[in-house]
């Protein structure tokens, strides 16, 4: 094996540019870590927003004057190629998934992990790509839908944002839970919301969906495009407005309706859940898969050596779906 290994410096916050490879030991895993080596791991809007430390509250986290893990990279797939002396959960040759948490380099060649932390093994039926993707994505919006809006069959849900990552998820999640579903797209992503199952869709460019008649039980905002301000005139009697990107005003938001009003908007982070929850919010996405009731959408995929290039295609705001390198 290896006595080096590929990752990604992330020294200060800024653009795409600040990413620097470098070259780091492999790691000996403690008694209860393994060692993975990663076969894929995602590029998201998120890891984008973690390195340019935004929103800047975002920073009494990820470090203040620059970045406090210095490595780049959340979400990933791989295969165990060691294990500690106490470990009991996996053993060398399982393939995983999981996440790297706030410590992060999962844009790299291995990882170590604790065995009790946000990791899985990984169904023969999900590719290594797709399933880099699942912590991202896929659980964000399961975890939004499912637990915080608690989406009920017979419901009408907006999403905006429909063709990324959290979208194309959010889509086929909210018909998986029995709701009727409206997503907003520009015009060449209606097709591929349609094949995923929306009712509806509309044309951002040419309607602002918050702007027509229609009402609906819950707001999925996935990208923190709009508000709760803007949202409430076509939420329903109980209504909530969802959004994983946290900001003042949606802060603000959380707690005014937390107190005041039948309409609510909601937001706890699905990546500060304990891993017991993760692991539970996964396999019930994996069930979901099993059950073709769904399936990320990947776009593309790089070599890890192009991370950069891919963190530059991510920020034009034109993917679809998940991209991911290799």
């Amino acid at each position: 094996m290896e006595t080096t290994f590929q990752a990604w410096d992330v020294s200060r916050y800024g653009g795409p540019d600040v990413l620097t490879p470098v070259l780091r030991p492999v790691p000996t895993p403690t008694a209860t870590q393994v060692l993975i080596r990663i076969r894929a791991s995602a590029v998201s809007r998120a890891d984008g927003l973690m390195r340019a430390g935004q929103p800047k509250f975002a920073r009494l986290f990820l470090g203040l004057k620059r970045p406090r893990a210095g490595l780049s990279g959340t979400c990933f797939s791989g295969d165990v190629v060691s294990v500690g002396d106490d470990v009991t959960k996996f053993r060398v040759g399982d393939a995983v998934f999981g996440e790297a948490g706030l410590k992060f380099g999962a844009n790299a060649s291995y990882i170590c992990l604790d065995q009790a932390g946000s990791l899985l093994k990984k169904p023969y039926t999900v590719t290594y790509e797709e399933a880099a993707t699942l912590f991202d994505g896929a659980m964000t919006s399961w975890h939004f839908l499912s637990r915080i809006a608690a989406v009920q069959p017979g419901e009408d849900v907006l999403i905006l944002g429909g063709s990324g990552s959290l979208g194309t998820a959010a889509v086929q999640f909210a018909k998986a839970l029995g709701a009727t579903v409206t997503a907003s797209t520009s015009a060449r992503n209606a097709g591929l919301l349609r094949s995923l199952g929306a009712d509806h869709v509309i044309d951002y460019k040419a309607e602002d969906p918050l702007r027509l008649g229609s009402t609906y039980d819950v707001v999925f905002d996935t990208l923190g495009i709009s508000s709760f301000g803007a949202a409430k005139l076509r939420l329903k009697q109980d209504g909530r407005f969802i959004c994983p990107v946290l900001g003042l005003r949606l802060l603000r938001d959380v707690i005014v309706t937390g107190l005041l009003g039948s309409k609510k908007a909601k937001f706890a982070a699905a990546g500060m859940s304990k891993p017991a929850v993760h692991r539970e919010e996964l396999t019930e996405v994996l069930a979901l898969m099993a059950k073709t009731q769904f399936s990320p959408v990947m776009d593309r995929t790089y070599p890890l050596a192009d991370l950069v290039e891919a963190h530059c295609y991510v920020e034009t705001g034109r993917k679809r779906g998940n991209v991911v390198v290799v």
